[in-house]
């Protein structure tokens, strides 16, 4: 059973990552052109702005869920859990605290986005995207954080109850 889950997180952090990469890609093109064109003006670029718009935000919120689940987005400047660690139920009972604070942040901002994403009935100027779809990418990245979350928040739980070393 932890094989196939390990293996479906796997699958759903790399798919998340060759999105984020892939959008990247395509904003340094669509930029690197944009500026050509601004020197060279051989064709208009009208619809640069809306493009632009729908990749930045989902390189943004894709990315930030593939770091969710590596745990390297939240964590960066924890101090205070590396001076804990050393009491490994303490560092695991801290843990549970932190985790349950960045759950009730995915849960607001997925409940947010959701209804954003629901009450976007507009569409964009240039290509008519119905503009849900560009927001969609935050309930989707915000539902992968709190799947993400509550996995933690076991992880830290069974560390703080079961430590691999007795201090």
């Amino acid at each position: 059973m932890m094989a196939t889950l390990k293996i479906i997180d796997r699958h759903i952090l790399n798919a998340l990552k060759a999105v984020a990469i892939a959008v990247f890609v395509c904003l340094t093109v669509l930029i690197a052109a944009n500026v050509f064109v601004r020197f060279f003006p051989v064709a208009s670029l009208h619809w640069f702005d809306e493009i632009i718009e729908l990749l930045y935000a989902y390189m943004v919120f894709y990315g930030a869920a593939a770091l969710w689940i590596t745990r390297e987005h939240i964590h960066v400047g924890d101090w205070l859990g590396g001076a804990l660690a050393k009491n490994e139920r303490l560092g695991h009972a801290y843990g549970v605290i932190v985790e349950t604070l960045v759950l009730a942040f995915a849960v607001v901002f997925f409940y947010y986005s959701w209804q954003l994403t629901e009450r976007a009935l507009d569409v964009t100027n240039v290509f008519a995207i119905p503009k849900k779809i560009l927001y969609s990418c935050m309930p989707i990245s915000g539902a992968v954080m709190i799947l993400y979350s509550v996995r933690n928040i076991v992880v830290e739980l069974i560390g703080a109850v079961r430590p691999q070393h007795e201090t």
